[in-house]
Formats: C-alpha cells, structure tokens, sequence
C-alpha cells in the first residue's frame, strides 16, 4: 500500500480537476498506474539479477538509501501546492504520471530478491493494489471539495523510509 500511495493521490488530484470524470475514465486511470506499477518490480528485480552476485554484500544500503531518497522526495512534494494538470483525453500525460508515480516500484524491485526468489506474487499483488487504490482515488477526488488539504504523499514517504529502515536493520542483525 506504501508504493500506491503516490499513485492514490496523482488520482485523487484528477478526479478533482477533471470537469466530468465518469467511472470508464476512473477506471483508465487506474488501469494504467496499476499496470505500471505492477511491472516496475519486475525490471527492477530482472535488472538485479544481472548483476547480483557482484552487489548482494551492499544491496540493504542501496535498499535503504533509495528507498529514503524517494521517501523524502514524496514528503517534500506533499507541500507543493502547484496545480494538476488533467489527463482527461491526454494519453501521453497519463502515460508520463504512471511512469513518474511508479519509480519507487522499480526500486523497491530491486530489493525483492532478499525477500523472496519470485517476484511474480510481489508485482502482481503490488498492480491489483494500486489499481484499486488508484480507482477509488479518482472516485474520491470527483467528490473532494478541497484536495490541497491531502497529505496521502506524506504517509507514503514515511512508510517507504520506515521500509527501508526496516531492510537495513534485518541485514544488520540489529533486531
């Protein structure tokens, strides 16, 4: 839930800057932050496996770092108060907006191998996950009076930190 976070809010902010967003367009939405977010793990992991033996001494660090950076990056953007722009008909927007809220995904790909030899499961729960999130979220933001005071982001970038802390610590022996 931590990774769709960002994707619930990108569509919570264009179920409420759309002029008439109608399930079909919810359902666009979210189809595509689910799908790309459900494949993201899958490059990340293929993209470690090629390079795996020569980074597992260091992968928790890397783990931790990335997961900090993109945690902080979330917790910085929930203040920003720019305007959204709608997806409404613009395809290459929405294609950009998946690709931009699932970098976290493609990240957090690349540390799955310390948790489990498939990344099949992962991915598929972490899609189904953000497609629903993302489809209430558009539902939602079509009802919201005032999306600003939403700080879904923040949670978002505290639970990836808290993530990456907690990979630290397990490869650390600390707990």
């Amino acid at each position: 839930m931590g990774l769709s976070t960002d994707a619930f809010a990108v569509s919570v902010a264009q179920g409420a800057v759309q002029k008439r967003l109608d399930v079909r367009e919810a359902f666009r939405i979210a189809l595509v932050f689910g799908l790309f977010q459900g494949l993201m793990p899958l490059l990340g992991w293929l993209a470690v496996n090629e390079v795996r033996e020569y980074i597992v001494a260091v992968d928790h660090w890397i783990a931790f770092v990335l997961l900090s950076i993109i945690g902080l990056k979330m917790i910085l953007e929930s203040h920003d108060q720019k305007e959204t722009k709608s997806t409404n008909g613009n395809i290459p927007l929405l294609l950009m907006l998946g690709v931009a809220t699932s970098i976290d995904a493609l990240i957090v790909g690349t540390t799955l191998h310390t948790f489990s030899s498939s990344v099949v499961i992962p991915a598929v729960v972490i899609g189904v996950i953000t497609f629903a999130l993302s489809f209430i979220g558009a539902l939602v933001g079509r009802e919201a009076a005032c999306i600003r005071k939403l700080r879904i982001e923040m949670i978002g970038g505290v639970v990836l930190i808290l993530l990456g802390g907690s990979i630290l610590v397990e490869h650390l022996g600390l707990f």
